[in-house]
Formats: C-alpha cells, structure tokens, sequence
C-alpha cells in the first residue's frame, strides 16, 4: 500500500507525524496513529524514498530516541486541560489499559464494546448518560401515572384529614362523589412531570456520580463512596426538581382543591391567571425540601442494599448470577430502600400539599395548624406507595440498561492499594 499520493512525500509527510503527536485526541486513537507512525516509519506499509528516511533519522534521532520523544509529546497531550474527564489511557502506559474509562468506582474498569457484549455503549459517553435519563423518564414516568390512585388518597388524606381519614375511607368518599374517574385526576401532570424529573434524576445522577468519584480519586471514592452516592443524588435531584415543580403544582391542586379544574388543559390557564408564572414555582423550596432527603435516601440506600445483599444473601457472587437475578436482587433492593425513603421524606411531602392547597400559606403557618402529628398524617399509604414505587423504578431502570446494552458495574471490591490493609 502506498500512502504518498495521499498525504505527500518527504518532509511533508514528517510534518504530519509531527503533528499527529500534537493533537488533543483520545489516548486510544492516539495509541493506533502511534502504531500507524512507526510502522510508516519502519516502512512496513509505506516505503518512502531513502533519502527522506535519512532526513529523519538525522532529525528525529535513532529509533529509541523516536520512541522516547513520541512518548513524552504523548503524555503531554494526555494532560491538556481539554481532555474528556471521564476516559484514562490506563495506567502506566500499558497498551492493554488502553480504551479504559475512569468509573465511580476504583476496580469498575469497564472497557469499549467487548467481544462478550459488542453492542455495549461506553460507559460514561454522552450517549450513556442520555440513554440512563430515557430510562429514567420511563421508570418514574410510568410508575408515578400507575399509583396516580393511592397518591390522589394520600394528598387528600393531608389536606382534609377530618373527610378523608384513612385510606379505605378515602376510597369510598372518592367513589360516591367523582366515581371511577375521580380516581386518575391528576394523572397527565404525573406523567408528564415525573417524566421530565426521572430524566434528570438518573441522568444527572449518573453524571454526578462519575465526576465526583474522578475528583476524589480512587481511594477515597471506594472509603467514602456513600458519600459520593449522596452528594450526586443530591445535585441530580436539585436539577430535577426545577423540572417537577410546575406539573406538580397543577396535579396537587387538581386532586386536591374541588372546583378548581380536573383536567391539564384547565388548570394551567387557571395558574397563569391568578398566578403567573411564578405560580408554577411557588412549592419549589418546599419540593426541594421532601425530594432531595428522598432521593439521596433512595439511590445511597439502594446502592448499600445490593452490595450487602449480594455479600450476606444472595448464596453466589454476582458475576455468576443471570440477569434475571440480578434483577430480582434490584427489585428487593428498590423496596427497602422506599420505606426509607418514605419516612425521611413524609414530613415535607405533607408540607407541599398543604403549601400548594393555600398559596398565601407559610411553612410556619401550616405548622401550626397541623402540629407534629399532622406531618406524619398519611405515612402508613406513603410507605406502600414509595415502596412499591421505588422498587419498580429501580426494576425498570435496571431493565432498561440490560435492553439497551448499558453497562452495569458491580458493587465495588477495595482498589488493590488498600486490599492488603
């Protein structure tokens, strides 16, 4: 084969090898237009007339010189400040580390599409991370518009605890004044909202949890990884609740103000009107307050789960397991880690339906109304709720990425640096 029609001859072509060594490229294309480079050098698929290889053996030194040369231009394109953060070139030099991206968590090495699963997206890719957001957006989108029923009882049950108190009884009340129908108000603000929240949760957290573990090195990410769990969650949750904020405003007043509008269409001009926009963000504190708890809760719970539950239950190592068991070891997971997440997070959840039943209430003002006990009101159905929906999230979420090839990472083993202490 001969490459001199393609890219010039003589010193021409020594300029692009120059300058192949000068570009912030990724380290593994970096390592194939090293091999390409030598190998050109070498003559073995490109012979270029003696008197330009006697030019750059005079101008480059002798191969050791080359290589020696290469390798340090190299490192130097390794550190610009420009690089992808979330990809290493491995460690050492070593050719097999090559294509190696950094993980949350130390001894996580996940490489590119292997020959085990050649479709896998690379972990960390933008495409990972908005992929983790869809199935996110599937996972609470669905999951919130499935128990739309028992979060109407349990709004209700906030709101008006004389009317609506205990969870049969709502039922009941709910059936003889609105029917069957009255039973999924609320519904399209659900689907929608927690839809655009589930993308940002888990794609942000994803995100998060990479870029905090990178900044933490792997040490102290494995010695303190509950805390990069907690830290990501919690900034992926501040992000996601910008996006809930409005759908949830208009489905707690759709549920829970009678006349005000029982559907989407009717209740946001309704909003818009006596509102304004800012309306639409008038429970955001309290929403952070009742989501981020929850959501940390959720995802460092979760991740704690699985790994005691693969090191004291499940009677085989993970990578034994199939992965439906998997699977079933994520539900289980799911479902402890809600009724966590319920209790943390019951008090200022009741806090958002009484704030969003009277706009010109204060947190303060409902506090005296409601005391102690009547932040706790509605807790037993919230537990089952959350349980149930947690669970699921985490069951279709996990679904989700072993369907669209997403990798997995196991619970982390100790780096080998703190193996032997």
């Amino acid at each position: 084969m001969n490459l001199t029609k393609n890219i010039g001859r003589g010193s021409s072509f020594h300029t692009i090898l120059v300058l192949v060594y000068l570009l912030p490229i990724h380290p593994a294309q970096g390592f194939l237009l090293k091999v390409i480079t030598a190998d050109c050098i070498q003559g073995t698929i490109w012979t270029p007339p003696p008197n330009t290889v006697q030019n750059m053996k005079k101008s480059l030194g002798s191969s050791e010189e080359i290589a020696s040369k290469m390798e340090n231009i190299f490192q130097i394109v390794k550190a610009n400040p420009f690089r992808n953060p979330f990809f290493s070139s491995g460690s050492n030099g070593n050719q097999s580390d090559i294509g190696t991206l950094k993980t949350p968590v130390p001894t996580r090495a996940i490489h590119f599409a292997s020959a085990a699963d050649p479709d896998e997206v690379p972990f960390g890719s933008m495409k990972y991370f908005l992929l983790c957001g869809l199935g996110g957006a599937i996972s609470c989108g669905t999951t919130h518009t499935a128990i739309v029923s028992l979060d109407l009882m349990k709004c209700r049950m906030q709101v008006d605890p004389v009317k609506y108190s205990g969870l049969i009884k709502g039922f009941q009340v709910s059936l003889k004044e609105e029917g069957m129908k009255g039973l999924v108000r609320g519904w399209a603000p659900t689907f929608i909202g927690y839809s655009m929240q589930g993308m940002c949760k888990f794609g942000f957290y994803e995100y998060f949890k990479i870029l905090y573990a990178d900044l933490l090195g792997p040490e102290k990410t494995y010695l303190y990884r509950s805390l990069v769990y907690l830290a990501a969650s919690a900034s992926a949750e501040f992000i996601a609740d910008v996006a809930l904020s409005p759908m949830e405003t208009v489905k707690v007043k759709i549920q829970t103000k009678p006349g005000f509008g029982s559907t989407l269409r009717e209740a946001v001009p309704k909003i818009m009107s006596t509102e304004g926009f800012g309306g639409f963000y008038a429970p955001l504190v309290p929403l952070w307050a009742r989501q981020i708890p929850y959501t940390m809760m959720k995802f460092a719970s979760f991740e704690k789960t699985v790994e005691l539950l693969y090191q004291y239950v499940v009677p085989k190592p993970r990578e034994q397991t199939t992965k439906g068991e998997q699977l079933i070891v994520t539900f289980a997971a799911g479902y402890i880690a809600g009724v966590f997440c319920a209790i943390v997070s019951h008090p200022a959840d009741t806090m958002v339906s009484k704030l969003s039943q009277d706009k010109n209430a204060t947190a303060g003002d409902v506090y005296k109304k409601i005391g102690m006990a009547g932040l706790w009101k509605g807790l037993g159905t919230r537990i089952i709720m959350i349980g149930t929906l947690t669970a699921l999230q985490w069951f279709i979420y996990d679904g989700f990425k072993v369907t669209f090839h997403l990798p997995r990472p196991p619970p982390p083993p100790p780096p080998p640096s703190l193996q032997g202490k």
